[in-house]
């Protein structure tokens, strides 16, 4: 059972959520989530500095779990491997969390002021799982290439679980990183040179005798 604090701050978010799908983002005060959630907008104020930041309750300890996992890996993965294995680690919680997490990303895709806070939290891991993977001795510019595209497939996952939930959100990161591998693989194929021959060949202008 949830504590009183962590009554009142769902109650919060989910009021926030209601009102945000039912008349917009832009339309809706503080005051009137803290109306819709039976508290005193100074109430509101004391849980969340600004109606923008119910929709990313969480953050801090979350970037910590995200570093605390990477930290906690088997040192004979890979770089990648690892990020799979730490996101992984928080599938059970996100599955758990949809019915907020799903509208809530709703209201994102439309609201730039909440795009954009959604590109800081993103860019805010990425810094995070580059540290980490520093710490484990991974090179710091390969670091924070990897975070980058890591975070990127992490939040593609999502996009795709929330479009097909007929796949486990386990399933749809495991595929997302499979085809980062792919992809890596074929452009790092060296073309044949019979093959770029015959391309070069068959651009040449005919002559005519």
């Amino acid at each position: 059972m949830p504590s009183g604090r962590q009554d009142v701050r769902e109650r919060l978010q989910a009021a926030a959520l209601e009102l945000f799908r039912e008349r917009g983002y832009d339309q809706t005060t503080a005051a009137e989530i803290a109306a819709r959630a039976g508290v005193t907008e100074r109430t509101f104020f004391r849980y969340f500095p600004d109606k923008r930041e119910v929709l990313f309750d969480g953050e801090v300890g979350m970037l910590a779990a995200l570093s605390a996992a990477i930290a906690d890996a088997p040192d004979n993965l890979g770089p990648m491997d690892v990020l799979l294995r730490t996101f992984r680690s928080f599938e059970k919680t996100i599955e758990k969390n949809r019915p907020f997490n799903e509208p809530r990303q709703a209201i994102i895709a439309v609201t730039p002021a909440l795009r954009e806070r959604q590109l800081l939290k993103s860019a805010a891991m990425a810094v995070v799982v580059a540290s980490a993977l520093e710490k484990r001795g991974v090179e710091r510019k390969m670091a924070a290439l990897t975070a980058q595209a890591g975070v990127a497939v992490f939040d593609h996952a999502g996009r795709a679980w929330f479009e097909d939930p007929s796949l486990s959100l386990g399933e749809h990161m495991k595929r997302a990183f499979q085809a980062l591998h792919g992809l890596a693989a074929q452009n790092a194929k060296p073309r044949s040179r019979t093959a770029s021959r015959s391309r070069t060949a068959s651009a040449r202008p005919k002559r005519h005798k």
